[in-house]
């Protein structure tokens, strides 16, 4: 390896993959949920976006269902 390289002529690329990593859209959360992540931000030193990402990919992940019961 070379104790230093010369960056000045590298050429900088998109990512050819970020449109696929994420998108963006608008959703309505809870207050009390917003919240609940955002002290878990606070306590994680991670953003509360983030959080909610990682939590819905494990439900994608474990295939998880909510548990629904409608009464009349």
């Amino acid at each position: 390896m070379k104790k230093e390289y010369d960056l000045s002529k590298l050429k900088g690329q998109k990512n050819p993959y970020a449109s696929q990593l994420k998108k963006q859209i608008t959703i309505r959360l809870g207050t009390d949920v917003i919240s609940y992540f955002k002290e878990l931000a606070v306590e994680t030193g991670m953003p509360y976006q983030n959080l909610i990402n990682l939590y819905l990919r494990d439900c994608v992940v474990s295939e998880k269902k909510p548990h629904l019961k409608w009464t009349r």
